[in-house]
This record gives C-alpha cells, structure tokens and sequence, in this order.
C-alpha cells in the first residue's frame, strides 16, 4: 500500500515517521555543532588546552634533545679525557727516562770526577754551619 506523491516522497505512515526521527536527528546534531561554535568560553577552553598540549610536547621534545646532547658531549669528553691521560702517560714515561739518563750520566760524571761534587757538598755544609751560628748568636741575645 504504497502511496507516492508526485515528488517522489513515500505516503506509508511507517516511512515518513521513519523520516521524520532521521530529521530531528540531522536537526539535533545541527544545533549542537551550531550551539558548540556559539559558546566562545567553551572554544576558548579548548584552544587553551590545545595550546597547553603543544607546548608540553615541545618542552619534552627540547628536553630530550638537551639530554641527548649532554650525553653526547658527555662522551665526547670521556674520549677526550681518555686520549689525554694517554698522552700525560707518554709524556711522563718520556721525563722519567731522560731524568734516569740524565742522573746515570751525572752519576757517571762524579764518580769521573769527584771534586765538584765534594765542593758543593763542603760549600753546603758551610753555609748551613753558618746558618746555625747566626741563629745561636741572635737566640742569645
């Protein structure tokens, strides 16, 4: 028992009250989209919270990329660090030696020739006798 009007629209009762509720649905969701872009406090709201979201995700990322570095540099300087202990290795290996050459050589040049070495030890020993006797005299005094 269908009943067509001449605009193509269905008579049935059952199909336009089926029409109808489809309607008010597209009519209520209308209104709340329209009733949502109306209320300025509530947008507003969102925008704050968005906004607050982005920069909490850019401190994090900036935060990370901080740490990253840090750590990179932190490395960097272990290597760095590593490298020099080396080279102060190799440096103070090298003085040892020379002052071990050096003292064998000196050692060789007073067992040569030990006067030198007699007159400086003489010479030390003055003057630290003399030393001594100055500090008495004035202690007494």
């Amino acid at each position: 028992m269908e009943d067509v009007r001449k605009n193509g629209t269905p008579q049935d009762i059952d199909e336009l009250r089926a029409e109808i509720q489809r309607t008010r649905a597209e009519l209520g969701d209308t209104v709340q989209a329209l009733a949502a872009k109306a209320d300025v406090k509530a947008r507003a709201k969102d925008q704050v919270e968005q906004t607050k979201a982005a920069m909490a995700a850019r401190v994090n990322d900036a935060k990370d990329a901080v740490t990253s570095r840090a750590q990179e540099a932190a490395g960097l300087m272990s290597v760095r660090a590593h490298e020099a202990k080396g080279i102060v290795s190799v440096r103070a290996n090298e003085a040892k030696d020379a002052v071990s050459v050096r003292a064998h050589d000196a050692g060789d040049a007073v067992r040569r020739n030990p006067a030198p070495a007699v007159a400086i030890a003489v010479g030390a020993i003055s003057a630290a006798a003399f030393v001594l006797t100055l500090w008495l005299i004035r202690r007494r005094r």
